[in-house]
């Protein structure tokens, strides 16, 4: 009997303790959604973070990635891209790989520097960089040794967008997502993950700086993505092009934050233009779309929006940047925060909470309520530019600045 109930809490400790394992395969985590649906908020928040370790890794917006108990970035040293895996405990580089990747940006861009700026993916062993020059490499996860390397972009004539390749790609199955090409031609590509052949591509009107994400639309599964000219829904398994909305990329009016799917619905926005929400819907053997609302209030430039609670949550750049939440059934404004808070923010969520990652390195959690923007915690986590976006652990936090990976402890 004593061994009985020996056993019975051994394997009881152990399925806590897998419950609670991290894993951030892709910017945004599971499903690229920003819900974090595991972790558990302190029933009080601490007055400061504890900084774990801290390492020196180089510039670039993407945001770290973690499987098992290691963490793998992508960053750039001088004149060289920079692949590193690190055990997530120790802080210890495990293996790490240099290749030289000189690029010039394009006038406008250069204090957000040379990259990179697409987010890693990992699947199945293998981690998937997209450098800022278009240059697409799968990697085994456990030594670093480079499986397969391609510029889709090379086709089009320059491989990358004005100021660098920033679409970041994602994992369906079999299939690795992108889009590539520069600003006035360019594909979305699905290619084989495990050797890089193209699957299938679907010719666009240029790139920008939007990425793919996925979801169910009147219960099929789509790729959904902004381009240079337009919002597009694409089947997943064959490429075919199923809706179209027309929103074009001109002078200072971006294309750049990536949409969110709600209750078979799209809502997305771009500088300048406000936030819209369109329905897609497949009416006699054809898709079409319906426009739902439109805010012209609040317009999206850097920011991406996030779904909390059922609501709409962002950073508006009007304002010189300030918070807000949306009513997704109609679009009202439910409310504003501040003016003057930053020029980007990361949004993730968790139960009740969302969690916004300002540019100049605070951090703010605050309720997911419609009623008022209410914060319940702030902290400083970096005293440099931080546009990468964060991982959320069921401890703590990992943050990339402009040259450092910290893990702060909760």
């Amino acid at each position: 009997m004593k061994n009985a109930i020996i056993k019975y809490v051994i394997v009881f400790l152990c399925s806590i303790s897998s419950a609670k394992s991290d894993k951030w395969h892709e910017w945004l985590g599971e499903d690229k959604t920003g819900n974090v649906k595991d972790f558990i908020p302190p029933r009080k928040w601490p007055p400061q973070l504890i900084r774990k370790w801290s390492l020196h890794l180089g510039s670039g917006y993407g945001t770290p990635i973690l499987e098992g108990n290691k963490i793998f970035t992508h960053t750039r040293k001088n004149n060289s891209e920079y692949v590193v895996c690190i055990n997530k405990q120790s802080g210890k580089i495990l293996w790490s790989e240099m290749f030289e990747t000189p690029f010039k940006i394009g006038g406008g861009g250069e204090k957000h520097g040379k990259g990179p700026k697409a987010n890693p993916v990992y699947s199945d062993g293998l981690l998937y960089t997209f450098g800022i020059s278009g240059v697409l490499s799968a990697w085994n996860a456990e030594d670093g040794d480079r499986k397969w390397s391609k510029v889709p972009g090379e086709s089009f004539g320059k491989a990358h967008a004005y100021w660098g390749a920033s679409n970041s790609p994602t994992v369906l199955g079999s299939k690795i997502i992108n889009l590539f090409g520069n600003d006035e031609k360019g594909a979305l590509v699905a290619l084989d993950k495990n050797n890089g052949k193209t699957i299938w591509s679907l010719p666009c009107n240029g790139t920008c700086y939007s990425s793919p994400i996925h979801g169910k639309i009147g219960g099929l599964l789509q790729i959904v993505v902004l381009n240079h000219e337009s919002l597009i829904g694409v089947n997943v398994d064959t490429g075919e092009l199923l809706w179209e909305f027309p929103f074009p990329h001109r002078t200072h009016n971006q294309n750049m934050t990536t949409p969110v799917i709600y209750d078979n619905k799209v809502i997305f926005g771009g500088e300048n233009r406000g936030v819209y929400c369109i329905e897609p819907k497949f009416k006699n053997g054809n898709w079409v779309v319906d426009r739902v609302w439109t805010q012209k209030k609040v317009a999206l430039n850097m920011a991406s929006p996030l779904i909390a609670n059922n609501l709409v949550f962002g950073l508006s750049h009007y304002s010189s940047g300030r918070f807000f939440c949306i009513n997704p059934l109609d679009g009202k404004i439910l409310w504003q925060g501040d003016p003057r808070t930053a020029q980007n923010a990361m949004f993730l969520s968790f139960k009740n909470h969302v969690l916004a990652l300002s540019d100049h390195g605070k951090l703010n959690i605050f309720l997911s309520s419609g009623k008022e923007l209410k914060n319940v915690a702030s902290y400083r986590v970096s005293d440099n530019q931080t546009w990468a976006p964060p991982v959320l652990l069921h401890d703590g936090l990992l943050i990339k600045d402009s040259q450092n990976l910290t893990y702060w402890n909760l």
